[in-house]
Parts: structure tokens; sequence; C-alpha cells
């Protein structure tokens, strides 16, 4: 096993309990596994050694989201400055061309990104499956794991058209059918559930506008049968609140809530639109929220 170490920081932050800084500290690593830290690496041997002097060494950061695949549509002109809603319906119509090499593309690109950015570990939330790409995900793997970063993807999906009452066009979504079988094909053939793996699936629906219930309802049965996490947009939006009302009959809480989803294996993004009896619900419920603001 190969065996790094990394001396001579002005700083090594920690971030542990007690949030200890060690001036002058090391950091060794055996294979993808933090090994020793401490302030004296006189007797240690390594096989590469990383001097450090004028810098300081942090654990690497971890994204809790992300679309990787959008990373090739930035400042695509006239979608710029407009509400969620439309700027998805826009996008959708350049989205739906995506290709197996843009994913793959777009997802090297991305997780390099991050790692210049300080991220070691990023999930990625991919719902985009125009008709007949069915290798989506997998390209997205591919991309992901050859920058080397520690990769959790969402398996992603997207089943309510806008003919149905939902947001996005036919050209993008699923049945139900194929999305819950390829769910349990990329867990299957992807996820590694080990300690420090650096590769596990989530699945994800991707969001109370764009997916039915009986699918956010299988979602968690097939979540719970293969012991995988489960992911999805939440409460981004006072249009996506008025849409769970009018559709729904409740707030994007309440619904989400209704439908099995409020469990401890679950994350949520964004989570806006909240009121404190919203929060109350999520803690507990013990769900992972990364990003919570309440509404006043």
């Amino acid at each position: 096993m190969n065996r790094r170490l990394f001396r001579g920081f002005d700083v090594v932050a920690t971030m542990d309990q007690d949030r200890r800084e060690i001036r002058g500290g090391y950091v060794l690593v055996e294979g993808n596994r933090i090994a020793a830290v401490g302030d004296d690496p006189t007797d240690i041997a390594a096989d590469e050694v990383i001097n450090g002097e004028g810098k300081a060494l942090l654990p690497g950061f971890v994204n809790t989201h992300h679309h990787l695949y959008q990373t090739l549509f930035r400042n695509v002109p006239g979608a710029a400055d407009r509400e969620l809603f439309e700027w998805l319906v826009f996008l959708y119509e350049r989205w739906k061309g995506i290709d197996a090499e843009a994913v793959r593309t777009s997802a090297a690109i991305g997780c390099c990104e991050l790692i210049l950015s300080g991220a070691t570990t990023t999930s990625d939330h991919f719902y985009l499956f125009p008709k007949g790409q069915n290798d989506l995900f997998d390209a997205e793997v591919e991309g992901a794991t050859s920058a080397g970063v520690r990769f959790h993807p969402c398996r992603g999906s997207m089943s309510l058209s806008k003919k149905d009452g939902g947001l996005p066009p036919d050209s993008v979504v699923q049945t139900e059918d194929e999305i819950l079988t390829d769910c349990r094909r990329v867990i299957e053939r992807y996820h590694d559930p080990q300690p420090l793996s650096m590769l596990r699936v989530a699945v994800a629906p991707c969001s109370p506008f764009s997916v039915t219930p009986t699918l956010m309802k299988e979602s968690v049965q097939l979540a719970d049968e293969y012991r995988v996490l489960l992911h999805t947009h939440l409460a981004e939006t006072a249009d996506e609140e008025k849409f769970c009302l009018e559709t729904h009959g409740a707030r994007p809480v309440d619904y989400v809530e209704q439908l099995g989803w409020l469990q401890e294996n679950v994350w949520f993004a964004h989570l806006v639109h909240l009121s404190p009896a919203d929060i109350e619900k999520l803690s507990a419920a013990g769900s992972a929220c990364p990003t919570v603001r309440a509404r006043t």
C-alpha cells in the first residue's frame, strides 16, 4: 500500500472535535485513508513525501449537491435572470440534445474544478435522460472517476412531463418502469458499500414538479431494499410551493412526509422556503439538510 507523507506545513487544520491546529504538522496517508496526524514525523517512513512549507493543510471539502452536466451550459444566451421554472423550461430544449460524450466530458471537467477548489468528495444529481440515451449515467461515472474524486452519483429521474401536469417536456422524461429498472442496474454495477469506498450510488427523483407520487414512494422502497441513500430537490422556490399546494394539497415538506421521505437515509437540496415547523419535522426525522434557511 502506498504511503504518502504530507509534512512541514505552516499549519495543519485538523477540523477534529477540538478544532486543533498543528503548527509544522504532518498527515500520513495510506492508500485512500488518513493513517496518522501529528506534529513530529521524524521516524515515519513513506513512499512519497510532500513538503508543505508556506502552506496550510485542510481536510477535503464535501460537495453535497451538483449538476455536473450543466458545466457545458454556462452562460447560455437568454438563460440568465430567469426564475427557476422559466430557466428550466428554456434549458430543457437545449439539454435534450445531450449525449454520452458531453456527459463524460462535463463530469471530468466539473470534478477537476471541484478538486482544484478543495473538494475531494462530491455527489451529483443526474436526472436528465433524453430518449434513447440510456448510457448517460455510465458516462458520468467514467468521467468523474477519471478525475480521481470520491464520487457519490445520484441516479436521478423525471417521469412527470408537461402534458401530464409536470414541468419537463416528453423528450427528457422516462417511464417509471424504465427508471426503476435502471436504478437497480446502476446500483448493482457501481455501488460500493465498503468503508472508504470511492463510489457509492444514491436514488434521486428530481423534484416534486417532475416526478409522480408513485415514483417517489417506489424510490423509497428501492433505496431501503439496497440500503442506499435518497436525494431530491425540495422547497427551492415559491413556485414549487404553489405547485405542491395546487397539485397535492400540501406544502413541499408535508408532501414528502406523506410519501415516506422523512427518514435518516435522505438528504435534500436547497430547502429555501421553510417554516419553523418544517425545520422541526426535518430535524425530528434525522433527514440531512446541508442548506437550510427558515422563511420569515
